[in-house]
C-alpha cells in the first residue's frame, strides 16, 4: 500500500493542475445538484417493527381520517391575567384563532378546544390540536409561518398563544457561531507549523473536502429521506478529520524537505509514508460509522453512512488534492520556525519531558489517570435516555410556553397525549369493545383522562386519546405505557378485539428502548473490531487490549460528563446549554462509533513510531520515549483542532446538536490527553518488552500491515534501488 500511495502524491504533484481541475469540476457538479436536486429532510425518529410504528401503519390503511403519522401542533391559548377564555369577547377570539388555523396550508383537521372539552377547569387555558395531512419534515418554513400567523387574531385580543408540537419544529442549521471551531483551528495550525501558508493547506483541503461531502449529501436528499442531524454529523467529522489528516501530511512533508529532499519527493514520501498511516486511520472511522447500519435503525445508519463517506472523501483528497496543493507551495510551507527547530533538534522536546516523566512516575501517574476516568464516569450510572420535546426547547422558544401553559391547565401529561388503537375486525361488538378498552385504561393508575372511543368508516378500528398524569419523557409514563399494552391479551379474550399505543409519546418510548438495547452489542462490534485491527497494526497482543479499554474509559467518562451538563444541569450557563432533560436516545450509540474511529487514529499516529524504534534494536523505554518525542506534538496539535471543531457546535440552539458537539469535544480532550497521552505512555514503560509479546502462530497468521510505510523508506534509502526512483519529466 504505502508504495502505491508513494506513486499516487508523485503524480498528484507532477499532475497538480489535472488533480486540482478533477476536485474543483467534482465540487461544481455537486454544488449544482445540491442546489437544484435537494430535498427536504426529516425530524421524524422511526424504527419499523415497533409497535408504535405498527400502529401507525394500521392506522393510515383502516383510519386515514385520523391522519396518524402526520406532523401535529399543539396550540395553547392562555386569557389575560383575571379573565377567563369562557368570557364572550375571549370565547370569540379563540373561535377566530381556530378558523384561521383550519384555513392554513396542509392542515387537514382542528380540534376546537369548546368543542372537544379542551378548556382547563379553571377556564384560563385552552387547547386547539392541529392535525396535517403530511409529515412534519415535509412542511416549508412558509407553511410554518403561516401556522403561527394563525394566533395573531387571539394575540390582538390580548390573548396568549403559543404553539408546540413537531410541526413547529424546523430543520436543525448550522451559524456562524459554529464556525469559531474552524478559527481556533486555524490558530493552532498556525502555531504549530510557525508559517501562515502551511496552517492554510489543511484548512483549503478540509474545506473543500467537506464542500464536496456536503454537496453531496444535500443532493441525494433530493431523492431519499435522510435525517436532519445527518448533514450535521458529516459536517463535524468531515472538518475534524480534514484537518487533521492534512496536519499529519503537512508535518511529514516539512519534515522530509528540512532533510534536504526535494519538493517532489518530499510530497510522495510525505503520502507514501504519512498517508498509509492516514489511509489507515480513515478506515477506522468509517468502519466505525458504517457499522451503524447493523443495528437496525435506519436513521442512525442513514447518518452514519453519509459520514463514513465524507470521512472518505477526507482521506482521498488527503491524498491527492493536498499533494497537489504541495506542488503549488513548494518550499513556502517551511517557516521560521522549522528551521529553528532543525537548528534545536538536539534538546529535548516539551513531549519528550513529559514521557520521562510519566516512565519516571509511572505507577502514580497511572492510578491518578484511571481514578480521574472512573470519578468523572460515575454520573453515566444514572443516565436516563429519551428524545427531545417542547419541555427541552430554549426557555424563551414558543414551544417551550406551550409546554408550561399545557402543563398549568391541563397536567404534565397533556403535553404527551398517548393514542390507543383498537383493532375490532374480530370482535362481534365493535363498538362495546372499545368502550371495555376504554374502561380499563381509565382504571389505571397514571392515567389523568380518556376520550370516548372514535370508530372508523368500516368500523373495525377505533383510537383512544389517553392523557398520563406524568410528563412525556417520566419514567411513570413509559411504565404506563407498557401497562395500556398489557391490557391487550385480557382484551382480545373477552372481546377478540386487540389494541396497541402510539403517538409521539409511545414512538419516543419504543426508539429509546431500541437504541438502549443496541448499545451494548454495538459496543462490543467495536471493541472487538479494535482489537482486531489494532493487533494487526502493532502486532500484540497487550497493545491492541490496552487501546481497547482505554478506549471504554473515555466513553464511560464522556457519558458521566454529558449527563453532569444535560440531565443533571452543571456548567449550563458557562457552556450556554438552555435546556436539560434525559441524554437524546441516539447520542450514546453515536458517540460509541465516532469516538472509536478518532481515539484509534491517535492510538496509530503516537504508537507506530515507538513499534518503528522497538523493531529497529531500541529498548522498551527508549522506544516509548522517542516515538513520544516524534509523535506528542502532532496529536496534541490534531486532538485541539479536534476539540475546538466539535466545542464550536455547543453554541447550537439544537440540544442534540449541543449534545453531539460537546461529547465529541470531551470524549476526544479524555481520550486523547489522558489516555493517550498519558495512560498509553505509562503503562508501556510498566509493561517493557511485554508489551510487544505476540505468540509465534498468530505472527505467522496475521498478515503484513505496513502503516507507517516502513518499508517504503527503507527501499528509497536504498541506493540499488531503482525501482520507485524518480522519472525523468
Amino acid at each position: 500500500m504505502a508504495t502505491l500511495l508513494y506513486r499516487l502524491g508523485r503524480f498528484s504533484f507532477r499532475r497538480r493542475w489535472l488533480v486540482v481541475s478533477v476536485w474543483a469540476a467534482v465540487l461544481i457538479v455537486l454544488g449544482l445538484g445540491a442546489l437544484t436536486l435537494s430535498g427536504q429532510t426529516s425530524n421524524a425518529v422511526t424504527i419499523p417493527g415497533t409497535e408504535s410504528q405498527q400502529a401507525i401503519d394500521h392506522l393510515k390503511e383502516r383510519f386515514p381520517q385520523a391522519s396518524a403519522g402526520g406532523g401535529t401542533a399543539r396550540v395553547a391559548i392562555a386569557a389575560p391575567e383575571g379573565q377567563k377564555l369562557t368570557d364572550p369577547a375571549n370565547k370569540a377570539a379563540v373561535e377566530r384563532v381556530v378558523a384561521e388555523l383550519k384555513t392554513a396550508p396542509k392542515v387537514a383537521a382542528v380540534a376546537d378546544p369548546f368543542q372537544a372539552m379542551a378548556v382547563s377547569p379553571d377556564g384560563k387555558v385552552a387547547l386547539a390540536q392541529v392535525s396535517y395531512g403530511v409529515q412534519a419534515f415535509e412542511l416549508t418554513e412558509d407553511e410554518r409561518d403561516a401556522l403561527q400567523a394563525a394566533g395573531d387574531p387571539g394575540r390582538q385580543a390580548g390573548l396568549q398563544v403559543e404553539f408546540g408540537g413537531d410541526a413547529v419544529q424546523g430543520a436543525p442549521e448550522t451559524q456562524a457561531t459554529e464556525g469559531l471551531g474552524v478559527i481556533v483551528a486555524a490558530v493552532v495550525l498556525a502555531i504549530t507549523f510557525g508559517s501562515l501558508i502551511a496552517a492554510g493547506l489543511p484548512l483549503l483541503t478540509a474545506g473543500i473536502g467537506v464542500g464536496v461531502g456536503m454537496a453531496g449529501i444535500t443532493t441525494v436528499s433530493g431523492f431519499m429521506e435522510l435525517n436532519a442531524n445527518t448533514p450535521i454529523l458529516a459536517l463535524m467529522l468531515g472538518l475534524a478529520v480534514g484537518i487533521d489528516y492534512a496536519l499529519f501530511i503537512v508535518s511529514r512533508y516539512r519534515h522530509e524537505i528540512s532533510e534536504g529532499r526535494d519538493p517532489e519527493q518530499a510530497a510522495a514520501r510525505s503520502v507514501g509514508t504519512a498517508g498509509s498511516a492516514v489511509v489507515f486511520a480513515g478506515l477506522t472511522v468509517i468502519i466505525a460509522l458504517a457499522g451503524l447500519t447493523v443495528i437496525g435503525i435506519p436513521f442512525l445508519g442513514e447518518m452514519g453512512i453519509a459520514a463514513a463517506l465524507t470521512v472518505a472523501v477526507a482521506v482521498l483528497v488527503a491524498l491527492t488534492l493536498l499533494p497537489a496543493v504541495l506542488g503549488f507551495a513548494g518550499r513556502k510551507v517551511l517557516g521560521k520556525r522549522a528551521r529553528e527547530e532543525r537548528a534545536d533538534a538536539a534538546k529535548p522536546t516539551a513531549g519528550e519531558r513529559w514521557a520521562l516523566f510519566v516512565a519516571r512516575h509511572r505507577i502514580p501517574v497511572l492510578i491518578a489517570a484511571v481514578a480521574g476516568l472512573l470519578v468523572v464516569a460515575i454520573p453515566a450510572l444514572g443516565m436516563q435516555l429519551g428524545l427531545p420535546n417542547d419541555s427541552t426547547a430554549a426557555p424563551d422558544s414558543t414551544q417551550h410556553r406551550a409546554y408550561d401553559l399545557t402543563t398549568a391547565g391541563f397536567g404534565e401529561g397533556a403535553n404527551g397525549p398517548l393514542l390507543v388503537v383498537v383493532d375490532t375486525a374480530a370482535s362481534a361488538d365493535p363498538q362495546g369493545a372499545a368502550g371495555q378498552a376504554a374502561a380499563k385504561i381509565a382504571g389505571l393508575g397514571d392515567v389523568a383522562a380518556v376520550a370516548p372511543p372514535r370508530m372508523n368508516p368500516a368500523g373495525d378500528t377505533a383510537i383512544l386519546s389517553v392523557i398520563p398524569k406524568s410528563g412525556p419523557s417520566t419514567e411513570a409514563t413509559e411504565q404506563l405505557v407498557g401497562q395500556i399494552r398489557d391490557q391487550s391479551a385480557g382484551l382480545s379474550e373477552s372481546t377478540g378485539a386487540k389494541l396497541s399505543v402510539t403517538g409521539q409519546t409511545a414512538m419516543n418510548i419504543d426508539v429509546s428502548a431500541k437504541l438502549a438495547a443496541a448499545m451494548l452489542p454495538y459496543l462490543a462490534l467495536i471493541v472487538g473490531l479494535a482489537f482486531i485491527l489494532l493487533m494487526l497494526v502493532f502486532r500484540s497482543v497487550i497493545v491492541p487490549l490496552k487501546a481497547t479499554l482505554g478506549f471504554l474509559g473515555s466513553v464511560v467518562a464522556t457519558f458521566g460528563a454529558v449527563v453532569a451538563v444535560f440531565q443533571w444541569g452543571w456548567l449550563t450557563d458557562l457552556l450556554g446549554v438552555e435546556s436539560t432533560g434525559p441524554i437524546m436516545s441516539m447520542l450514546p450509540i453515536l458517540l460509541i462509533g465516532v469516538l472509536f474511529g478518532l481515539a484509534m487514529d491517535y492510538q496509530v499516529f503516537l504508537v507506530t513510531r515507538m513499534r518503528e524504534e522497538h523493531v529497529h534494536g531500541a529498548g522498551a523505554h527508549q522506544a516509548m520515549v522517542t516515538g513520544f518525542r516524534h509523535g506528542s506534538r502532532v496529536v496534541v496539535a490534531a486532538a485541539l483542532i479536534m476539540i475546538s471543531v466539535f466545542a464550536g457546535f455547543i453554541l447550537a440552539e439544537q440540544s442534540l446538536i449541543q449534545s453531539i458537539g460537546f461529547a465529541l469535544a470531551f470524549g476526544v480532550a479524555v481520550d486523547a490527553f489522558v489516555v493517550r497521552m498519558t495512560i498509553v505512555p505509562a503503562v508501556m514503560s510498566l509493561l517493557g518488552d511485554r508489551a510487544w509479546w505476540l505468540p509465534k502462530w498468530l505472527d505467522r497468521a496475521l498478515p503484513k500491515v505496513d502503516v507507517e510505510g516502513e518499508k517504503l523508506t527503507q527501499q528509497l534509502d536504498d541506493p540499488d534501488e531503482r525501482v520507485l526512483a524518480p522519472a525523468g519529466r
